[in-house]
């Protein structure tokens, strides 16, 4: 209870630019918890979308692979759609290779969607916290110049200490934000790299079974 207490006087005490701040601090977590579910559960459907489909594939039953993809949400199976249903009448490796490609250019907007947002967040609430500690200053020494001398070192040192904490608000607020920002970027990264390495074994175990029969 006295943290919070702490934290309200702390926030109170800060001027007008605390309240911005605060709704950049808002939004950016409201971003960063809705984007960690997504790619968390796009991790988890992409899984168990691939622990169905490569028993399928590697029976060679390419219709069920291809009736399975149709029924799941997951990405990767979104991804897989393209070249399973290019495979009756695609020549080339290429061709399958290109479609899988096409499915993924569609994935990865989604995948990295507002991520980006945290960073740029970080920057503002930095900047609204340094912009809000000059307010003050301005603010502060305005009102000294035309204070009684002997409570001028009263009244700044005061009004310093009020002025930097919209500064300390900022730094709490971004540092967080760029943290969490670094974390999801590796997690998209890690999606979209996992995503790649399951078209390429896809492409290779498609082609090895059309070769097969060929070289019978």
């Amino acid at each position: 209870m006295d943290l919070f207490n702490t934290f309200i006087t702390f926030f109170q005490s800060g001027g007008a630019f605390m309240y911005p701040i605060a709704a950049v601090l808002i939004l950016g977590a409201a971003i960063a918890v809705e984007r960690y579910t997504y790619l968390s559960l796009s991790a988890a459907r992409n899984r168990k979308a691939w622990n169905a489909l490569m028993p399928l594939l590697r029976a060679g039953k390419v219709r069920d692979a291809i009736h399975a993809v149709e029924q799941s949400s997951a990405a990767i199976a979104h991804i897989l759609g393209y070249g399973l249903g290019r495979i009756a009448g695609a020549r080339r490796r290429e061709d399958i290779q290109m479609a899988m490609e096409e499915g993924l250019m569609e994935i990865i907007p989604r995948v990295e969607k507002r991520t980006h947002y945290l960073a740029t967040l970080a920057n503002i609430a930095t900047l609204l916290g340094l912009l809000g500690t000059i307010v003050g200053l301005i603010q502060a020494f305005t009102a000294v110049a035309q204070a009684n001398p002997a409570e001028k070192a009263d009244m700044l040192s005061a009004s310093i200490s009020v002025a930097m904490n919209t500064t300390a608000f900022g730094l709490i607020v971004g540092i967080p934000l760029l943290l969490v920002h670094a974390v999801l970027q590796t997690k998209s990264t890690q999606l979209i790299d996992n995503m790649e390495m399951a078209t390429v074994k896809v492409v290779n175990l498609v082609t090895n079974e059309r070769q097969r029969p060929e070289a019978a």
